[in-house]
């Protein structure tokens, strides 16, 4: 791997966001197949119920849920191999 400066950070970050938004795209969109359903098992953590913060003339609503899907993890490993090929 090339230096660390911070583009390089950023390029690898971009490239796993991207990853992860591709392969939970397949996964949803390929999971009701039969023979590729296994693209869509996974697991999904994080707040379930939004945290609400009433502050009278203000609400504020805190949610957060992640979900890795084995297309997810998938979609990471190859946007790691892209980013050590530039």
């Amino acid at each position: 791997m090339k230096g660390h400066s911070p583009q390089n950070i950023w390029v690898l970050l971009l490239l796993l966001l991207a990853g992860v938004v591709l392969g939970g795209f397949f996964a949803s969109l390929f999971g009701g197949f039969s023979g590729l359903g296994w693209l869509a098992y996974g697991s999904s953590f994080g707040l379930t119920t939004p945290l609400v913060l009433d502050l009278g003339v203000l609400t504020l609503q805190f949610g957060f849920t992640i979900r890795f899907t084995i297309a997810g993890l998938i979609g990471i490993v190859l946007a790691f191999f892209l980013y050590r090929r530039l």
